[in-house]
């Protein structure tokens, strides 16, 4: 089973620094799906999430990466992150992402064993929300695939809204309501997978 994955969701760590700046590069294949349409980072701005990282952890602050957790292993590699971010706090609208580093990584079950402890995560640390959202792009055969093994359903296509390589792509949005998360068995309830949000 895809959710038997041994992986774990916790914030970064000291020791993980210099192997999530090597992640985080430019020239990484999943940032030529993962939002192609926007400027990706660049060196400066890499180095400049590093140091501020740094300075959390020196600070004592917690959580050091807002809105995110890193995917790991039991040997403690960084496989990749989940993030969420309110589309509409006043609405209490979610949406949810995930990248998965190494591309060696894709379509090992990484992404779906990481997604449905994060979005189990989120409606149990949010209570208030009814639904949590996803969108990606009609290039991102990938994602699409992961929402609908999740039981996301797509909600919303903005036909030609993407431009990517000079071609038009359609913008997709899918979601899923809390309770067919409940109601689908996905939902994930182990305390050692995940580190609480803070």
């Amino acid at each position: 089973m895809d959710n038997a994955i041994p992986i774990r969701l916790r914030d970064i760590r000291e020791a993980d620094l210099e192997a999530y700046r090597d992640c985080l590069h430019p020239d990484r294949a999943y940032h030529f799906l993962n939002g192609p349409y926007y400027p990706g980072p660049d060196t400066d701005i890499i180095t400049t999430i590093i140091d501020r990282c740094r300075a959390k952890l020196t600070d004592g602050e917690s959580p050091v990466l807002k809105n995110k957790l890193l995917i790991v292993n039991d040997a403690e590699e960084l496989l990749g992150e989940v993030s969420w971010f309110w589309k509409s706090e006043e609405t209490n609208w979610m949406e949810i992402g995930i990248v998965v580093f190494d591309e060696g990584n894709w379509g090992k079950g990484i992404g779906y064993a990481a997604l449905t402890r994060w979005i189990s995560l989120l409606f149990a640390e949010h209570p208030e929300l009814v639904r949590i959202g996803l969108s990606t792009w009609s290039g991102n055969a990938g994602m699409i695939g992961l929402a609908r093994k999740l039981g996301m359903v797509e909600e919303a296509r903005y036909v030609n809204a993407r431009i990517v390589n000079g071609e038009y792509f359609d913008s997709v949005s899918y979601g899923i309501q809390k309770a067919d998360w409940v109601a689908s068995g996905l939902a994930h309830h182990r305390g050692d997978d995940y580190t609480r949000l803070q």
